[in-house]
């Protein structure tokens, strides 16, 4: 794992001051790669390497270069098939200097052009830069595990891991995207492929990006395309997805440094763990922490999961000293991000680092199987109700009906049936989109100062957020739901999440769960075989039957969370209100701030539960204040210049 950055000329020669820009742009990602730096420039181009040393230590320094030194490539991430690629790339007639994955990339872009891509099985992003084409070749992986970002600037293409980097080039320009703040809002997130700066974008998973002859050319390369045609019964299907899965574990133990697992309560790591532990017997390192709260503490059904496999096991409880770890969390992202549970991914990484460099974890397997049955389930039953409810012409008054039910959190769970209401009367993909925002459209415009009553389909969000959903070819709702998690909630949330986390602690995650053969392989299973009424992820539970711990199979879903509304009312409220309410607030400019101080009136008295809405605008003002600070002066590192 490392971080990238770059910059080449849209037309003949590169800026002189962007050009040496590259060595402040690597040292910005040194956290990501602190085991080696590099830089190469000629007259056009320019690129940066910050290295973490998994694959090929000794040799495998970048920018690499091939044979004759006319292509170039930095990259971030791992190349699991790389020894076949090898094979098949020697054969005809390239010559290897390393061992390293990443000498596979350079050599497959001359041998198949941008198409070389499509032969990578794999995490990565990556830049190839062709010195006599004087062409540029981005690439991110099918699901998006790597960050990839760009920005046309000043006459040239930058490109960098992490957004950071791309500000360190003095043709930098801050704009503000003003429609990226109803994304961050609504979802915590700032939706791919816009940020919160209105010139940088985000290169999307299964993308890849040329600059050639003053063309900026992005196309897809991969997708998933075949959905319920898996002919076998349950039997057979289990079979296939343990041999499978256990294939795409072996094939992520590859590593020169230690090597272990993020082990949580669940069964997704919990069948990571064992696979690996066919392999690493009592070598396997796993790490857990959890907080106090027992809402928020999966230690002890990690620890069964570490038992069964006599694993070396760490884990702590957390009581994080957020004025500590706050800034460094927020400003790891570059722009508003709200996932609270960013703050136990640091800190597990952190006590993961302690002893392993690389870590695989259990991310995935929710998306692809089933798992969020506090979503999936409702929007079930909202497919097998809604063609009553819209034959009997009933929709209106079941809209009405919806709008106006009782929202208390006081009220049983069985009782709060207006979201499902509201729903009913909407087509399934709106449906979707309102179950996928947190914080729900009309209070999202409250706050912005809008009218709450405005469609919620003329969102500047929702038409990104509802055509994967519509794109699916699944006739099944569960299945639509589950593939559009894998293009919208995945790679702009989750990812974003542990590799931001992880890589603040040079720390690799793997995701055996997220291997292209795995993911294809669960689209193809009917959701009818994959998914339960009764029970979350009923195939890796059948899975689980003969591979884990009996007790870990009946324990409920528990999301890695954190007590954010308890911080908010009553051991960080001083906090809160002076960082929000008080002199010099960056989102008094933004929101409505009276309702924010009635928001917080209602969480602080137990009234409302508004932990999201308040922890989403408390993370804006956070980010606002570290962005408006002076950036410390960089090193300079390594340069290797093309004569």
């Amino acid at each position: 794992m490392c971080g990238i950055c770059g910059v080449i000329a849209t037309d003949g020669e590169l800026n002189p001051a962007i050009r040496d820009a590259i060595r402040p742009m690597t040292r910005t990602l040194h956290h990501r790669g602190p085991d080696g730096e590099g830089c190469f420039a000629d007259s056009a181009a320019a690129l940066g390497h910050a290295r973490l040393a998994i694959i090929d230590r000794e040799g495998g320094a970048q920018p690499m270069p091939n044979e004759d030194r006319s292509c170039w490539v930095v990259f971030n991430g791992e190349i699991y098939n790389h020894h076949v690629l090898r094979q098949r790339l020697i054969a005809r007639g390239h010559r290897f200097r390393t061992t390293s994955d990443t000498e596979v990339i350079v050599h497959a872009y001359e041998e198949y052009g941008p198409r070389c891509v499509e032969r990578l099985d794999g995490m990565f992003a990556f830049a190839v830069y062709d010195v006599r084409r004087q062409e540029l070749l981005l690439a991110r992986d099918r699901l998006g595990k790597k960050p990839l970002f760009w920005a046309l600037l000043d006459g040239a293409l930058h490109f960098a891991s992490e957004i950071k980097a791309i500000q360190a080039s003095p043709a930098w320009d801050d704009a503000i995207d003003p429609s990226a703040l109803e994304s961050y809002l609504s979802l915590g997130y700032i939706l791919a492929p816009g940020t919160i700066y209105r010139h940088v974008r985000k290169l999307e998973p299964g993308h890849w990006l040329r600059l050639s002859r003053r063309q900026v050319d992005v196309r897809k390369y991969w997708d998933i395309d075949e959905f319920d045609t898996h002919p076998g019964d349950d039997r057979a299907i289990v079979d296939e997805l343990e041999s499978t899965l256990r294939s795409a574990v072996r094939d992520r133990l590859e590593s020169e440094v230690p090597l272990g697992a993020f082990l949580s309560g669940g069964i997704d790591s919990g069948l990571v763990a064992s696979f690996m532990s066919e392999t690493l017997g009592d070598r396997l390192t796993t790490t857990t922490v959890g907080f106090s709260d027992t809402a928020h503490n999966e230690l002890a059904s990690a620890a069964l999961t570490a038992r069964a496999f006599q694993t070396q096991h760490h884990e702590a409880v957390l009581e994080p000293r957020l004025t500590e770890v706050l800034d460094p969390i927020v400003s790891a992202f570059d722009e508003p991000f709200a996932d609270s549970s960013a703050i136990p991914t640091y800190y597990l990484s952190a006590m993961a680092r302690r002893h392993v460099t690389v870590a695989l974890s259990g991310d995935g397997g929710d998306e692809a199987f089933g798992g969020y049955d506090f979503r999936y389930v409702p929007h079930a039953l909202e497919s097998y109700i809604r063609p009553l409810v819209w034959g009997l012409r009933a929709r209106p008054a079941v809209s009405w009906l919806g709008r106006h039910w009782p929202r208390s959190p006081r009220m049983p769970k069985t009782l709060r049936a207006g979201t499902l209401l509201e729903n009913m009367a909407q087509d399934a993909a709106t449906a979707y989109y309102a179950d996928l925002c947190i914080l729900k459209p009309p209070q999202v415009k409250r706050l912005l100062g809008r009218d709450p009553r405005r469609d919620m389909r003329e969102d500047s969000i929702y038409e990104s957020v509802t055509a994967p959903y519509r794109r699916c070819a699944s006739t099944s709702a569960v299945q639509r739901a589950e593939y559009a998690d894998l293009k919208v909630y995945l790679p702009n949330d989750v990812l974003v999440k542990v590799d931001r986390m992880s890589m603040q602690h040079s720390l690799e995650v793997r995701c055996p769960l997220l291997d292209r053969r795995v993911v294809e392989l669960a689209f193809r299973i009917p959701a009818s075989r994959k998914f339960s009424l009764r029970e979350s992820k009923p195939l890796l539970r059948a899975l689980g039957r003969h591979r884990l711990p009996a007790p870990l199979l009946s324990l409920p879903k528990r999301g890695f969370s954190a007590p954010i509304g308890r911080w908010i009312a009553r051991t960080h409220a001083a906090e809160f209100r002076a960082d929000v309410f008080g002199a010099g607030s960056a989102v008094a400019t933004l929101v409505d701030l009276d309702r924010v101080r009635q928001m917080f009136h209602e969480h602080s008295t137990g009234a409302t539960d508004h932990s999201y809405a308040l922890w989403a605008i408390w993370m804006l003002e956070r980010w606002s204040r570290l962005r408006s600070r002076p950036q410390p002066a960089i090193a300079s590192a390594q340069m290797v210049v093309n004569a």
